[in-house]
């Protein structure tokens, strides 16, 4: 791939999360250095043609598994096959939970969520008493508490009882995991939450898009991509029970999200913008340098085709990306990746987003628990017998 020492965006409409405006965009040594109309730039600059097309941030998908050992076998991602990008230096944390650890990956290793899981009993399933330490924790050092919220109890006996039923297939799984153990684990987490006075990401529940609109919650769509291959699902073909959980999705995210979202009336240009990048850049504390188009953050840039469309597993998808861009380099174009391993670099995360944490630490200064003034008691307190040996 060739040295790119600049690349002018130019006739395009950029979207951030609050505007739109039809300008261009100059990208030199992997940032952008300028964003407006007729932009002076040094010969031999390549100047890309974004007529008709949007040019977007790059997407973020914050909920992704790679290398996952999970069920007795490995994802078959790895960070180079899922991502294309993969840094030199990979980063592979797998601590439990434990206070230290916790800080630990905070502190040296840049580390600024953690993944609580509320099923998969026995393997992954934390109790509630576990989850409010975690919380709590998790608030003390700025860190993001991810949850995923379902009842893994109730999961467990539900899974035995369709088995006594004969039922093995993999249809066993969703009649076992019904929307209200889902509702009940997210309401339980919420008490939690409140409790330890921390920040609540909730994973997976599908009807979030549909609330979009009425702007009740911040959004985030990410794809959960866990890939497992055909005969590693085998190993569950008697009992479901037994088959890996997950797929594919990091690669259709951005398709599948315009089609289910903006060409279907659900949200705007400017939503599709933030749940595919800059919500995730806010809550992750990497804004503005990720998620926006301005000058001086990162040049990870996707130029948007609206009117294109492919099919996806039988779907027809309109919103196709035709150049990816990622600091500064052309990593994507005329369908055909330009990248090799080494190309991506891991960032290390913050804590103590302020996008976050200002409203935790408002909630905390106006809701500390005070005790009530009251004369002390002077009467009589009745005797209590001692205990029988």
């Amino acid at each position: 791939m060739t040295t790119q020492s600049g690349i002018l965006i130019k006739g395009g409409k950029v979207v951030d999360e609050d505007f739109s405006e039809m300008t261009d965009v100059f990208i030199e040594d992997g940032v952008i250095s300028a964003v407006g109309s007729d932009l002076q730039v040094a010969a031999g600059t390549r100047v890309i043609d974004a007529t008709d097309r949007l040019v977007l941030p790059g997407g973020i998908d914050t909920h992704t598994h790679m290398e996952l050992s999970f069920m007795g076998t490995t994802a078959v991602d790895d960070f180079h096959t899922g991502t294309k990008v993969n840094a030199n230096d990979e980063m592979h944390f797998q601590a439990k939970f434990v206070k230290k650890e916790i800080e630990t990956l905070v502190r040296d290793k840049g580390v600024n969520s953690f993944k609580m899981f509320m099923a998969y009993k026995d393997v992954f399933m934390l109790r509630d008493n576990e989850l409010y330490a975690i919380f709590a924790q998790c608030k003390e050092i700025g860190a993001i508490a991810q949850v995923h919220a379902e009842n893994g109890d109730l999961i467990a006996e539900d899974a035995k009882h369709m088995l006594s039923l004969g039922i093995t297939g993999p249809e066993g799984h969703d009649m076992c995991c019904p929307e209200e153990v889902e509702a009940e684990g997210t309401q339980r987490t919420i008490t939690i939450t409140h409790a330890a006075n921390c920040l609540l990401y909730v994973v997976k529940p599908g009807y979030l898009m549909d609330l979009l609109n009425a702007e009740m919650i911040m959004c985030i769509i990410g794809t959960d991509n866990c890939t497992f291959s055909v005969c590693q699902k085998a190993l569950g073909k008697d009992d479901f029970t037994k088959i890996s959980n997950g797929v594919n999705g990091i690669e259709d995210r951005m398709s599948v999200i315009w089609e289910k979202g903006v060409h279907s009336g659900k949200m705007d240009k400017n939503q599709f913008v933030a749940v595919t990048s800059t919500n995730a850049a806010k809550i992750f504390n990497l804004y503005p340098r990720k998620g926006r188009i301005a000058r001086g953050s990162d040049a990870d840039l996707v130029i948007w085709d609206p009117e294109a469309t492919r099919v996806i597993s039988g779907m027809r998808c309109h919103g196709l990306q035709v150049v990816t861009i990622s600091k500064g380099k052309v990593i994507y174009e005329n369908g055909q990746l330009l990248t090799k391993p080494g190309m991506g670099r891991y960032i290390p995360g913050k804590p103590f987003s302020e996008f976050v944490y200002k409203s935790i630490n408002q909630r905390e200064k106006v809701g500390q628990p005070c005790t009530v003034c009251r004369e002390p008691y002077t009467g009589e307190i009745i005797p209590i017998a001692p205990k029988r040996s």
